[in-house]
């Protein structure tokens, strides 16, 4: 499939790819009918962690008596789970609450609430000043939903974005969501302790703090007795895992983890998303060597290949230290190795020539795929307070276009290099053009489209790769 194009956000992913980063993807709630009195309907925006966290939204919800439905109009209680990572994404939820209060009209006693990112950083003037909202809940006081609920039931405006240190809903067993009953996210830590300073996920989802890991390997085993295939290890940065026990005996790290969710089945496939630069150790790298269920694929943000402008934006690593984790990830665990990136185009004060440095960083790493941008200033972020976003727009553009169209290049390169080659894929669905094919992914997290056959969704199948796109894999099953 080629590349998803437009003004502030482009993605050469397939819709099936499209989950490693903070993208504008939505999801809604799908149909469950236990015969719970009252209905929720759940649309999540952004990034993995909120589509993970609307999922524990529902299981606190269904045990105060709310099954979910995907029509809105039979929905009691409505919530829209946001991010404010891009102001296109906040634009988007905004316009859709105007259509939801549509709804509202039809039927006064709906609740209409803000979840995740943009409840905490909006709070004030969506409730008090647009009054289009009934609630506003922070991500980490979703507890409190029963207690909101009743708030607004008796006539009154409700809010709770207090954010914790010690939140972390490790007890609560998520209602998987739009399930294809072969993946599902496993949240392992929340918050974020690095402050980049053009991120605003420091400011709305809080501190750092890890899991339980016996918490984690039991959710995994869960999802192992239910049939599922797949697991995704979810954190904001997932290589500063690191959760010990109250007494202090036990200690865990990132390595560690994988290798105890690897353990539990040979026919489990591991994932992770994201890592960070600065903190991806070769512990983890032969960890994921030694399992051959850890798919080797690593989602590596790099968001600029200068490095005045990554110490502008506070990331605490330079070009050096990132090609040398690059080259670490090829020498350990191949070539064949998935790399994908995030990338910004003309951060504040960014040359030509630092630009430039950009595309060479691409040239070197020759990513599978990225996420690409152009820079658009957050509130309340260091950039915005300490930097100047100068670059004028149509320069932006124009950057972003080479970006874009060096990843193609790099995409299509790294995919030919599949071409004649067996590649395990696990069956998530029927491909979206036709339900005589099947679309699944392999270990490099790459979409592979092939005939139906008899196999069927779940199945591990050996497909000979003949064909590609920039976004996707064509081939035919073999035995």
């Amino acid at each position: 499939m080629d590349p998803i194009v437009d003004l502030d956000f482009i993605d050469n992913r397939t819709p099936e790819q499209a989950a490693a980063a903070a993208s504008c993807d939505t999801k809604v709630t799908a149909e469950t009918n236990t015969g719970k009195t009252r209905k929720l309907y759940i649309e999540s925006y952004g990034c993995q962690m909120n589509f993970s966290d609307s999922e524990i939204v529902s299981s606190i919800m269904h045990e105060q008596g709310f099954d979910t439905t995907a029509q809105i109009e039979h929905a009691d209680v409505v919530f829209l789970n946001t991010c404010s990572i891009r102001e296109k994404a906040e634009t988007t939820v905004r316009n859709r609450l105007g259509q939801i209060n549509y709804f509202k009209k039809k039927k006064p006693e709906m609740v209409i609430g803000i979840l995740g990112c943009m409840a905490e950083r909006l709070k004030k003037s969506l409730l008090e000043e647009e009054k289009i909202v009934d609630l506003v809940v922070g991500p980490d006081a979703y507890r409190d939903l029963p207690n909101l609920i009743n708030e607004v039931d008796g006539g009154q405006k409700a809010v709770n974005v207090l954010l914790s240190r010690e939140e972390t809903y490790a007890d609560i067993n998520p209602i998987r969501l739009n399930s294809n009953g072969v993946s599902a996210f496993i949240s392992i830590m929340r918050g974020c302790d690095n402050m980049c300073s053009f991120c605003v996920v420091p400011f709305t989802r809080g501190r750092e703090r890890s899991r339980d890991a016996h918490s984690i390997v039991k959710e995994a085993e869960a999802l192992v007795a239910q049939g599922y295939k797949e697991v995704t290890l979810l954190g904001q940065n997932v290589d500063s895992y690191k959760w010990a026990s109250e007494d202090g005996t036990e200690q865990v790290n990132f390595a560690q983890l994988l290798e105890m969710v690897a353990k539990l089945s040979p026919m489990l496939r591991v994932r992770f998303s994201t890592s960070h630069p600065k903190d991806i150790t070769d512990e983890v790298l032969y960890t994921m060597k030694k399992y051959d269920n850890i798919c080797k694929y690593i989602h590596l943000p790099a968001q600029s290949g200068n490095s005045r402008v990554l110490e502008l934006m506070s990331r605490t690593y330079d070009r050096a230290w990132y090609l040398n984790r690059v080259d670490a990830i090829r020498a350990i665990l191949g070539e064949e190795c998935g790399i994908s990136s995030d990338m910004i185009a003309g951060f504040c004060t960014e040359t030509e020539e630092e630009h430039q440095d950009t595309l060479s960083l691409m040239d070197y790493v020759q990513y599978d795929y990225s996420y690409m941008f152009f820079y658009s200033e957050r509130p309340g972020t260091l950039a915005a307070r300490k930097l100047v976003d100068d670059i004028p727009l149509e320069v932006k553009k124009r950057r972003l276009a080479e970006i874009i169209e060096k990843q193609r290049e790099c995409s299509l390169n790294r995919n030919k290099l599949d071409v004649g080659k067996v590649h395990r894929v696990l069956v998530e669905n029927f491909s979206k053009k036709s339900d005589q094919q099947l679309s699944g992914r392999n270990d490099q997290n790459k979409v592979v489209i092939f005939d139906k056959k008899h196999y069927k969704k779940g199945d591990y199948v050996n497909v000979l790769v003949n064909d590609c796109s920039v976004g996707t894999l064509f081939g035919e099953a073999v035995d």
